[in-house]
């Protein structure tokens, strides 16, 4: 039996044991599904710290079920470690390593290329290796099979390499790893159809071939990109409204009312996340390579960076309106995480916002149940609990994340001034004054 047949059919019997490279918000919950799904699966993590949460059964992901991590952990399904050397049993592993950006904002490949440096030590015939990382389009070809191929494998022959791009979405009520669809792409034919197998006895979203890893790798990025550049339209929309005394949420709603050609995006106080602030940028550094320049993409990022200096702004008219100046005035910031109901701050606009508004003079206090403490300026921040004392006490509440557990009615009471940059509170009554972005 070849390597390739007697792999699809470990795959199929569920004898295979799968590996997954970095336990973070991607990597754990797909060890988790794969787990679930009945098969064998070793974590691997440089984080010592959360190889030893993993192992004893303590939850770190909110995307995960406290007893489905336990229930893999108990009946020996899932376990953790630090020790690559552990790859050699694996018959295919994911990588799920970060892919940020430099000071340089260009990407840093440095955990793809020394997860799979680490993946080729102990690599061996009949096995599939998966990036899964969001990165510029050309990475699987030119960093994972080289790697590989240097010791001795043959990719598509007796190893097989492929790219399948994660689509989490934290916090989505609706869709998570299990049930969203999934792209795959192989380097060859085989190489496709064995990643292909592997996720369709894992996943009940459909999963969706394409010719190479490329496309899988440019359909990601274009994904995130049509999501970037239309919240800087929403965002720039925002601004003009806010100068002609116009509700742009209000228009939004009108707009949306058109059952075709239009999508409903959103201003808000910036992007955040590992993904929509910084994966379009992979492609603006990939496409100098090909003498491009990606203006658009470009463009959108200079109005969606520049939000967290607008919601500075208008806090510093707002309070102006009420002979208050932003130096000493108390700005209760209501959201530190980037989006609502969860408890990453990775790329928060809030952090930025904090910052200016504590570098204006300002004394600002973070109130967020999901986060109880951040790092920013190089000082360990603590967050405090939402309470009517609090809101009191601040000359103006600053709403940068709408996190379901605010109770907005005790907000809506308690204070002199509110700047909601979210639209959540557009049919709560208010006592104070209210603006919206």
């Amino acid at each position: 039996m070849s390597v390739f047949n007697d792999l699809l059919k470990k795959i199929e019997t569920k004898t295979a044991k799968i590996g997954v490279v970095g336990l973070g918000y991607v990597g754990l919950p797909l060890a988790v599904e794969k787990a679930k799904a009945g098969y064998h699966v070793i974590g691997f993590d440089i984080q010592e710290a959360r190889v030893d949460l993993v192992n004893a059964g303590q939850n770190y992901i909110g995307d995960i079920l406290d007893e489905d991590l336990n229930e893999m952990i108990s009946c020996g399904r899932l376990e953790a470690t630090s020790d690559y050397a552990k790859i050699s049993e694996v018959d295919a592993v994911a990588i799920c390593v970060p892919t940020p950006l430099d000071k340089y904002m260009q990407p840093d490949t440095s955990y793809v290329k020394s997860s799979a440096k680490e993946i080729a030590k102990y690599a061996h015939e009949g096995m599939l290796v998966v990036l899964e990382s969001t990165t510029y389009p050309g990475t699987t070809e030119e960093i994972i099979r080289p790697v590989l191929e240097n010791h001795g494998l043959v990719v598509g022959e007796n190893v097989f390499v492929a790219y399948s791009p994660e689509r989490v979405d934290p916090g989505n009520k609706f869709f998570n790893t299990k049930n969203t669809p999934k792209v795959v792409g192989g380097i060859t034919q085989n190489c496709t159809k064995v990643a292909s197998a592997l996720y369709r006895e894992v996943l009940d979203g459909e999963v969706h071939e394409v010719s190479s890893p490329a496309v899988a790798e440019m359909e990601k990025i274009f994904e995130n990109t049509f999501r970037h550049i239309n919240i800087a339209l929403a965002n720039e929309m925002a601004i003009l409204c806010d100068k002609m005394n116009i509700d742009v949420w209000e228009v939004i709603d009108a707009a949306k009312t058109k059952p075709y050609g239009f999508m409903a995006f959103y201003p808000g106080p910036g992007l955040g996340g590992h993904c929509i602030p910084i994966d379009p940028f992979y492609l603006t550094w990939k496409a100098r390579e090909y003498n491009y320049h990606t203006r658009l993409i470009e463009l959108a990022g200079e109005i969606n960076n520049s939000m967290p200096e607008f919601v500075v702004h208008r806090s510093l008219e707002i309070l102006n309106e009420f002979a208050k100046s932003l130096k000493g005035s108390k700005v209760a910031v209501l959201g530190v995480a980037y989006k609502k109901d969860i408890d990453d701050v990775r790329e928060s606009p809030s952090l930025s916002i904090i910052s200016m508004l504590r570098e204006r003079g300002a004394d600002v206090v973070a109130i967020d149940p999901h986060v109880k403490s951040f790092k920013l300026d190089n000082e360990i921040i603590e967050t405090i609990s939402l309470s009517e004392a609090a809101i009191i006490d601040a000359d103006l509440t600053l709403i940068l994340t709408d996190h379901s557990a605010f109770d907005y009615e005790l907000i809506a009471r308690s204070s002199k001034a509110i700047f909601d940059t979210r639209n959540v509170m557009r049919d709560i009554k208010q006592t104070g004054l209210y603006y919206k972005l």
